[in-house]
């Protein structure tokens, strides 16, 4: 049994054969591809269930994609997902560019139980828009008044930093599609009558959004609102932000220098 111990090993009988200089272990052998692309793999944010439902999507709507068409596929294709796989549908139609279709899965959303209507959300559709297409500024504002529509049913905008971030990206987005009127029936449902506290960056987004698209009155108005707005926060707060606009302008004269 104790001979056992001092049998030699495989390995070592190779390298008394093959000399002092051979290799302690055989190298590894692997393919791999021809080229400088990656392996293929699924994407991280579509489950397999989302991927079968888009392509099933694009062939019920490859001989019609007008509106009524679309929502009635995207019914059947989208209907039974779950819900992040319906909002990574969403995002992967509007990165693909087919914005329509997009907008037909919005549409299945929204007859969800889970829906809200999302300032997040719809500044995704706003910043996907076709900007060659000369309807979709159309589509932008009708989605615009459709969202509002709902949030109003919804009770409105809640006062708090998780909407106001969501509020600053949908109106910086329609502000860079160039529809300042839908820009300004946000802030003015969100802000003017809403009662939602915004800061001093959306003020002046929307002034310099405002002027920059020709709306001298609108911008006019937002100033106003911001004047009000300072004059209601409390002296510290004042004395901070005043502290804030003079050390940035003088590292921005330092730069220019």
């Amino acid at each position: 049994m104790a001979s056992l111990l001092f049998v030699p090993r495989p390995a070592a009988i190779l390298r008394a054969k093959l000399g002092p200089n051979a290799p302690a272990k055989p190298s590894a052998i692997t393919c791999g591809p021809r080229d400088n692309r990656g392996p293929l793999q699924r994407g991280r944010s579509l489950s397999s269930e989302a991927i079968l439902a888009i392509q099933s999507l694009k062939r019920l709507t490859s001989a019609d994609r007008s509106p009524a068409a679309a929502s009635a596929a995207a019914a059947t294709a989208l209907g039974r997902l779950l819900k992040a796989d319906l909002v990574a549908s969403m995002s992967e139609l509007q990165r693909q560019g087919h914005w329509s279709l997009a907008l037909a899965a919005l549409h299945v959303a929204r007859g969800e139980p889970w829906y809200r209507p999302d300032p997040a959300l719809y500044a995704t559709f706003v910043s996907s828009a076709p900007a060659s297409d000369a309807a979709a500024g159309d589509a932008v504002d009708a989605l615009v008044e459709a969202f509002l529509e709902e949030k109003a049913r919804a009770g409105g905008f809640a006062d708090g930093g998780e909407d106001v971030y969501k509020l600053t990206r949908l109106v910086r987005a329609l502000l860079a599609k160039d529809r300042g009127r839908a820009a300004w029936r946000v802030y003015e449902a969100a802000v003017r009558r809403g009662g939602l506290e915004v800061d001093e960056y959306v003020y002046r987004v929307m002034a310099r959004g405002m002027r920059r698209l020709g709306l001298h009155e609108e911008a006019a108005e937002v100033e106003a609102d911001f004047a009000e707005w300072e004059s209601r926060i409390s002296p510290p707060a004042r004395d901070m932000l005043d502290e804030m606009r003079a050390r940035q302008k003088s590292e921005t004269n330092a730069s220019a220098t």
